[in-house]
């Protein structure tokens, strides 16, 4: 009984340390809970079932802040659900087809990347910049938010990060107002659809579920409380270390 309530204490702490990080840094959940799901005794595809679902309360925790600060472009929202769904549910389905070392070896270089990129350019993200795309540039943002939802549906961590950052760079956001679209979107929408999928091959670990909810709603309305008032400097301070300590991460897991 004791040792029951302890696991459940310690996924509950987990949900909200990791949860709390990704909204106020604008993703990465995945870089603690699902390792952490991983290390406590379930299969990979069983623990990628189960954070998905987890992380659907990430985003509803993160929505009733954000939600109340305005923060989110309905037209971007549209594009954002558009593009990303489809590959959420294409990467879902083929996930067990998926070489796990070589997939998380290359997102390790990619999250890396992402960091180094971000940190190399200080004004990047501290405002809003207003873009304007012709039809080619359109399409190529669209086929890269398909592209981040694959990895979502597949391998979840550092999926959040990479989208965060594409609407930094290609739609020209702010730190905070993409972590915000990112948390909502991404969050709700991306990860249902992918815990769905997941959850029709009956992998959930419905036991688990409870206490991570919980932990991913107390974590995700904090972090996106923090993201609103700290600002777009230490948003993007925190973006690039997480990024950082991420690529590194799973770069150690895939060896």
């Amino acid at each position: 009984m004791m040792s029951e309530l302890l696991l459940q204490l310690a996924l509950s702490a987990i949900a909200v340390m990791a949860n709390a990080l990704s909204a106020f840094a604008g993703g990465g959940a995945g870089l603690v809970q699902l390792p952490a799901l991983i290390l406590l005794g379930l299969p990979f595809a069983s623990a990628l079932a189960t954070h998905k679902l987890a992380s659907v309360a990430l985003g509803v925790g993160a929505a009733g802040r954000h939600w109340r600060a305005s923060s989110l472009d309905h037209r971007l929202s549209r594009v954002i659900l558009f593009a990303g769904l489809p590959g959420v549910w294409l990467g879902a389905s083929s996930v067990m087809a998926l070489p796990d070392r070589v997939a998380t070896a290359a997102l390790g270089l990619l999250t890396l990347s992402l960091g180094v990129y971000s940190s190399r350019r200080p004004e990047l993200g501290q405002t809003d910049r207003l873009m304007t795309h012709n039809t080619q540039q359109r399409c190529i943002g669209i086929a890269v938010l398909f592209a981040i939802g694959v990895l979502n549906g597949s391998l979840s961590s550092g999926s959040g990060l990479f989208v965060t950052l594409w609407l930094v760079r290609w739609f020209g956001l702010s730190y905070p107002k993409a972590v915000a679209h990112t948390l909502i979107l991404v969050g709700l929408a991306w990860n249902g659809t992918g815990a769905l999928v997941l959850g029709f091959s009956d992998e959930i670990c419905w036991g688990w579920v409870p206490a991570l909810i919980v932990g991913s709603l107390i974590g995700g309305y904090l972090g996106a409380h923090l993201s609103l008032k700290k600002g777009s400097r230490l948003v993007k301070g925190a973006y690039e270390w997480l990024a950082f300590v991420m690529g590194v991460s799973l770069l150690i897991r895939s060896i």
